[in-house]
């Protein structure tokens, strides 16, 4: 039996652009593409680089999947929720 907490996966939720660009996807091999970088920065929030800013706001991060070819966009908030701000195939 597990002796300390268990983290379980971080929540994602899309921002209204992203949302849009999620409603425009009809390929199949997107929506893997896509749903495989989901899981990599809801297991791991942190997994994406630290995008230049200042501390006014959220602090952006930007996940590449080179394998799939998916970049993303999200901040990170203080209750381990993933905002999806935009994900832009590269």
């Amino acid at each position: 039996m597990p002796t300390g907490p268990r983290r379980g996966r971080a929540r994602i939720a899309f921002s209204d652009s992203a949302a849009k660009q999620l409603d425009a996807i009809t390929s199949e091999a997107e929506l893997h593409a896509l749903d495989r970088a989901l899981v990599v920065i809801s297991v791991d929030p942190e997994a994406g680089e630290l995008l230049p800013g200042d501390s006014t706001g959220p602090r952006l991060r930007s996940y590449t999947d080179d394998v799939e070819r998916v970049r993303l966009v999200y901040w990170v908030t203080a209750l381990q929720t993933v905002v999806v701000v935009a994900f832009i195939e590269v």
